[in-house]
């Protein structure tokens, strides 16, 4: 499988909902989706790496899937606000890395 860049994906994305999609849902709708989306993820996890037990209805859950559910719900967030993840994404890093440089080298709790 290809990889994507971050750009690429949110132009598939945006093509995507113009060709399947009719329109983008609101943007309060899709805040709503990436919620539930983020939720689903913290099920899986909470039952595979954590100390709760699958249910029945858990055990299909796809953790990649899931994942790739709240990326989607996310460019679709960014393309309708403007955002453009690629240069978010390369501004964020470099923020954290002025901000954090140390500080996680420094931690005794990692240790």
């Amino acid at each position: 499988m290809k990889e994507v860049a971050i750009s690429e994906a949110q132009k598939m994305v945006d093509q995507w909902i113009k060709k399947y999609g009719v329109r983008y849902f609101n943007e309060l709708t899709n805040m709503a989706i990436l919620t539930e989306e983020v939720g689903e993820v913290a099920r899986i996890i909470s039952r595979k790496y954590g100390e709760q037990s699958f249910k029945e209805s858990d055990k299909k859950g796809n953790l990649a899937d899931e994942m790739a559910d709240v990326l989607w719900v996310l460019m679709c967030l960014a393309n309708q606000t403007g955002v453009d993840l690629n240069a978010a994404f390369q501004k964020n890093l470099e923020k954290k890395t002025k901000r954090d440089k140390d500080r996680h080298k420094n931690n005794e709790k990692l240790r």
